[in-house]
């Protein structure tokens, strides 16, 4: 009897650790399919020039799933990600990628640096200020369909990284740094 104790406890382990890797959100182990196409001539998506190789990715969708043949409706786009090598100059900063905001009811999208692109004699103090906090901005607009550095549809900087957030509001350290974010993004469309 003893003997099997051991066993029972290896065998009641190897459960559980079976039981774990099948806790995605998703329901299994591996990432939803997104559709998405790869740009095979320059473009224009959601305002933006977007040279061959950029990978349009949408919202799931029945019936489509991982590379399609044909680009789809601009309207489902969640994420533009632009080729290795060539960054997307978003406020004087090279952007890696551009992803709308998963939550519905936020109007906007969230702007991703590549900081190590950036020369020095083209840091302002807006790249500085975003650079000080993360590689991830996040900037609610007026219109969504324009993803543009476009100022005049800028409402505000909403967060940079999870170090400074707009939902804070009683925060009045992060609230002011975003604030300064703002001017300092505004300043830089001004010129």
């Amino acid at each position: 009897m003893k003997s099997f104790k051991p066993y029972s406890a290896l065998f009641v382990l190897f459960f559980l650790t079976g039981c774990i890797g099948n806790m995605s959100p998703t329901g299994g182990n591996s990432s939803p399919h997104y559709p998405y196409f790869i740009t095979t001539k320059p473009l224009v998506v959601k305002k933006i020039a977007v040279p061959v190789g950029t990978k349009l990715v949408y919202e799931e969708q029945y019936f489509k799933e991982d590379e399609q043949d044909q680009i789809m409706n601009e309207e489902n786009l969640i994420t533009i990600e632009f080729p290795v090598g060539k960054p997307l100059n978003w406020g004087g900063v090279p952007v890696t990628s551009i992803d709308k905001f998963f939550n519905s009811e936020m109007s906007g999208f969230t702007v991703n640096a590549d900081f190590d692109k950036l020369s020095n004699n083209k840091k302002t103090k807006f790249s500085e200020l975003w650079q000080s906090c993360s590689n991830d901005l996040g900037i609610t607009v007026k219109d969504t369909d324009d993803w543009s550095f476009n100022t005049k549809n800028i409402s505000d900087v909403e967060s940079c990284s999870v170090n400074y957030q707009r939902y804070f509001k009683e925060n009045e350290e992060q609230q002011a740094f975003l604030d300064n974010l703002y001017s300092e993004l505004m300043k830089i469309g001004s010129k």
